[in-house]
């Protein structure tokens, strides 16, 4: 009921081999049941060479076969059909299906459900006829409506997909083969995409894409050479993507500055549709060496139509990007704090804004202080009880910030 394989062969006289293999298929799992079914008579299908040279020998299609060969020209093996067997190998791989049709020899192995000693009839073999069936559907579709060698090898490369669904798994569904190309073809039929339920409406204007990169620096420095500083960097990149389409693809890329460190626990945001393996499994857990992943991070996405947070990040700094220290003085009636703030040598201060959180401890509401900063504007927030620094650019890397207590 199924083809163990089957071949298109161009006979070529002339040639040192006398034809070409022009298309082949096998089937694995029905070969894998004539070995289970033929049992100790099994053959097994030959490569692509040794059957052409032992089909077209049984063909009588060889320039040099002039010779007479008894087991294939004696009168006691006069072939009525198109079924033969096949020497390869010093075994003979029976029964195969061949027949030569406009230079073109198609052939195939059809499953036999049973030992193949003694040779059963060919009608008790339902392979044959299917196999049959088969390739005289594949000769029909190659050659209705052809014109030239283009053609054939066009319809050639269509072979493999139509066999897919004419003759899956080498059982024969359909034996007509423009059936199947007709249904491939309609099925390759671009169809409206749908709107996601989770996009609610679509964009319509110019197509823009914002990026927004913030990093948290969370830091203790000592001051001290046997207390360790410590430090935390937290990074986010929002995205805002405003383009036109039901299902846009975007896809951004992340580079690390030069020396900069690399990338660790990473979060992305369910949009994204795929991601290297290697973003994922880099965590601050593990050691840091040199063939950590270092990028570039790229991250391809299907984006919402609201600003989202395309990813969260940690980051394992050499070096605290920004040092600092403070100094706590009483003068009479009132209290002088002078923080210090200063950029790490490495770090530029090309950002767009860079805000200093001075927080004070222990304390439910700060009280009224003169302030007099140096190079930054100073905004009090009373419910938090800190004091934040907006750090500007007029200064290359350091800041005053001097509190007193009225």
């Amino acid at each position: 009921m199924a083809q163990r394989a089957l071949w298109l062969i161009r006979h070529e006289p002339g040639t040192p081999l006398g034809g070409t293999v022009r298309f082949s298929r096998r089937y694995p799992t029905v070969e894998k049941r004539a070995k289970i079914l033929n049992g100790l008579s099994y053959v097994p299908v030959p490569e692509d060479g040794p059957f052409l040279k032992a089909l077209l020998f049984q063909l009588r299609l060889l320039d040099d076969d002039k010779d007479f060969v008894e087991r294939r020209d004696s009168c006691s093996y006069i072939n009525k059909s198109s079924v033969y067997g096949l020497l390869v190998g010093g075994e003979e791989l029976w029964p195969v299906i061949a027949f030569l049709r406009n230079d073109m020899i198609y052939a195939s192995v059809p499953l036999v459900e049973q030992a193949l000693s003694p040779r059963p009839s060919l009608i008790s073999i339902s392979g044959i006829s299917q196999g049959l069936e088969l390739l005289f559907g594949i000769q029909d579709f190659l050659y209705s409506s052809q014109k030239n060698d283009t053609d054939l090898n066009t319809k050639l490369s269509q072979l493999p997909d139509l066999l897919l669904q004419a003759c899956p798994l080498g059982t024969l569904l359909d034996a007509n083969l423009q059936n199947s190309l007709t249904s491939i073809n309609c099925s390759s039929v671009t169809q409206p995409q749908k709107q996601p339920a989770w996009r609610v409406g679509t964009y319509k204007g110019k197509p823009q894409i914002s990026i927004s990169i913030s990093e948290k620096v969370k830091c203790m420095q000592y001051g001290k050479q046997d207390i360790a500083d410590t430090w935390q960097v937290v990074g986010t990149v929002a995205c805002k993507c405003d383009l036109e389409g039901i299902m846009p693809n975007v896809t951004i890329s992340l580079n690390l500055p030069t020396n900069g460190s690399p990338l660790q626990d990473i979060i992305v945001h369910p949009c994204v549709t795929s991601l290297d393996s290697a973003i994922l499994t880099s965590s601050s857990i593990d050691t840091m060496d040199d063939s950590a992943f270092s990028g570039p991070y790229k991250f391809p996405f299907t984006p919402p139509l609201e600003s989202f947070n395309l990813c969260h990040y940690t980051s394992q700094v050499p070096v605290p990007p920004i040092l600092g220290s403070y100094h706590v003085k009483e003068e009479e009636a009132q209290l002088k704090i002078t923080v210090n703030l200063k950029l790490h040598e490495s770090v530029k201060n090309n950002f767009e804004i860079c805000e200093a959180h001075i927080p004070f401890y222990n304390r439910v509401q700060l009280p009224i202080w003169n302030t007099k900063l140096v190079l930054a504007n100073l905004r009090y927030f009373e419910k938090k009880a800190y004091w934040s620094g907006l750090l500007g650019r007029s200064s290359p890397n350091q800041w005053k910030l001097v509190f007193l207590e009225l």
